[in-house]
């Protein structure tokens, strides 16, 4: 399975509702960034996602985006399949 990496914070529902979803899908390894502790990191994801919310998921190098992207994608029948990668 592809390394998961997602930018959070320490409060964030759609976070925890997007770690549900991948748990569901297997995935209990999740690197999380917590950009409220360092705004490094959260200079950094924007940079990298041009976003400014969170979550910003990544499923190895693809950027998924938010929670929301991340249920079209499983709805859409396309996250397990991006998952296998």
């Amino acid at each position: 399975m592809p390394q998961v990496l997602m930018y959070s914070t320490q409060v964030c529902p759609y976070c925890r509702m997007a770690e549900k979803l991948l748990a569901t899908k297997g995935i209990t390894e999740i690197e999380k960034v917590l950009i409220d502790t360092d705004p490094v990191k959260r200079d950094e994801m924007m940079a990298r996602t041009g976003r400014r919310t969170v979550p910003q998921i990544y499923i190895g190098d693809v950027h998924v985006g938010g929670f929301d992207d991340l249920a079209a994608l499983d709805k859409a029948g396309k996250l397990e399949q991006l998952l296998q990668t």
